[in-house]
């Protein structure tokens, strides 16, 4: 005598049956939309793409036979519907007579840069000793402000205010205006 592995097989199933497509959607829409919002970043997108599912449904509603899968049927269509969209989308690219890109400016002079940074280097060697001490640690040794101040002895302060005392110098130094520098 054997007896039957899966007894649940024979028992009626407890889901229940929906009389129309409209008590269904308004059973389940909830737990649907929560579906259809794991499989798409935008909520917009997973409202339309549940309301796509839904009408896949709607139209094979009379054909479902057992409506207590109903679940799993609109679970389908939502992944199937989702990967119809990501396979159909496609790359906007047009054929043009001219490129789209703008050139490149054209590359400054390598004279004129060299001429700048000599010019910058004469107005930081102008500046206070400790000023210049800080202009060279934080730009030209790229130091953080706290290296700074720890390396000189003084505060994370008194590094920013020195630092800006120092460009406010560098930016009002005749040899530095824009007139004579070279456009970059």
């Amino acid at each position: 005598m054997t007896t039957p592995v899966c007894t649940d097989a024979s028992l009626p199933s407890t889901r229940p049956t929906y009389p129309s497509f409209s008590s269904y959607v308004r059973t389940r829409g909830p737990v649907l939309m929560r579906t259809a919002r794991s499989l798409t970043a935008n909520p917009c997108d997973a409202e339309d793409l549940l309301q796509t599912a839904l009408a896949k449904t709607y139209v094979a509603w009379d054909r479902i036979e057992d409506h207590r899968a109903l679940d799993g049927y609109v679970r389908r269509a939502l992944v199937n519907t989702r990967t119809s969209q990501w396979r159909k989308r496609k790359v906007d690219e047009f054929a043009c007579e001219e490129l789209p890109e703008t050139e490149a400016p054209p590359a400054a002079d390598p004279a004129e840069i060299q001429a700048l940074r000599d010019a910058m280097w004469r107005a930081v060697t102008r500046l206070p000793d400790r000023q210049r001490a800080m202009v060279v640690l934080r730009y030209y040794e790229d130091l953080s402000e706290a290296q700074t101040a720890e390396l000189l002895g003084v505060s994370v302060g008194t590094v920013k205010s020195a630092v800006s005392r120092a460009l406010g110098k560098l930016r009002q130094d005749p040899e530095l205006s824009p007139e004579l520098c070279p456009a970059s």
